[in-house]
């Protein structure tokens, strides 16, 4: 990516035959707090500190992939999309001004999805009509086996089948794929507003759902957790026990229970876990 400061800002990793690990590697990047991300995002922005920007593109690299699956179904493939997604990303954390008081996940969305729709109008078709060696030779002979324009019926979806040896539901399914058509991604520019509905480009993505808030969430999730932990580390066991068992267990003790597990009346369980809980809640705000 050329920041246009003089700088050339590295290409992050990019998916190759083994989506599975490059998925699996990017989930393993750490996520950056808040304070994090502003503290690079001013170091890019101010000094042009292109580790720095690198730093916020490799952290960011899961969102992508995330944003790519909502875009599956159609015929693309992940790799390509995820490489496209990761080129807005970098245009994103090249145009991102700490200042304007947003995450960069929430500024990065708009670009991300630019250079995947981008890929798509370029690409994308609803079907693959044969993809593979036995799917393009039932294809054809299929074709020739077909009485007429109409669907098969269920004698003619079973007699052909007979014919070329395969089950009656793969010629179902191929005969699908050979009555689809490519569609435009967008409307025409003189559609009328009922077409310009049925469009993919309006109901390819659920815009019920925000992207960037669930991101977010979900980072807010695990250092939660991971926070909880930490402070849990540091109660003596009975503390940690009774925590675990009041709060943490899908089968919850009663503080009668563990006054008579630990000897001790149930006042004395109950001082013990507001104590813990105070403790946990003081261990956490010095996070």
């Amino acid at each position: 990516m050329n920041t246009g400061k003089g700088l050339q800002v590295f290409d992050p990793i990019t998916p190759g035959r083994d989506l599975t690990a490059y998925i699996t590697s990017v989930n393993g990047i750490a996520m950056l707090t808040p304070d994090q991300e502003r503290e690079l995002a001013n170091q890019y922005y101010y000094e042009d500190n292109v580790d720095a920007a690198r730093q916020l593109v490799m952290a960011h690299l899961r969102f992508v992939v995330h944003m790519a699956r909502t875009y599956s179904g159609y015929g693309l493939s992940q790799a390509d999309l995820i490489q496209e997604g990761n080129v807005g990303l970098m245009k994103a954390v090249k145009r991102f001004n700490p200042e304007v008081g947003v995450r960069l996940v929430s500024f990065a969305v708009h670009w991300i999805k630019a250079e995947m729709h981008e890929y798509i109008l370029r690409n994308w078709r609803i079907v693959k009509i044969a993809t593979t060696k036995a799917q393009r030779k039932l294809f054809f002979n299929l074709r020739s086996s077909k009485k007429r324009l109409g669907w098969l019926n269920n004698e003619e979806a079973q007699a052909v089948a007979k014919d070329l040896g395969v089950d009656e539901k793969v010629v179902r399914q191929m005969e699908g794929r050979m009555s689809a058509y490519d569609a435009p991604f967008d409307a025409e520019a003189n559609s009328d507003d009922d077409a310009i509905y049925r469009a993919p480009a309006y109901y390819l993505e659920d815009q019920s759902s925000d992207l960037a808030h669930n991101l977010e969430e979900t980072e807010w999730e695990e250092v939660t957790n991971a926070s909880l932990n930490l402070a849990m580390n540091e109660l003596d066991d009975r503390s940690k026990d009774i925590l675990q068992s009041r709060w943490l267990s899908e089968d919850k003790a009663t503080l009668h229970n563990l006054a008579d597990k630990y000897s001790i009346s149930a006042e004395r369980i109950r001082q013990l876990e507001k104590n813990a809980m105070n403790k946990i809640k003081a261990h956490m705000k010095a996070q």
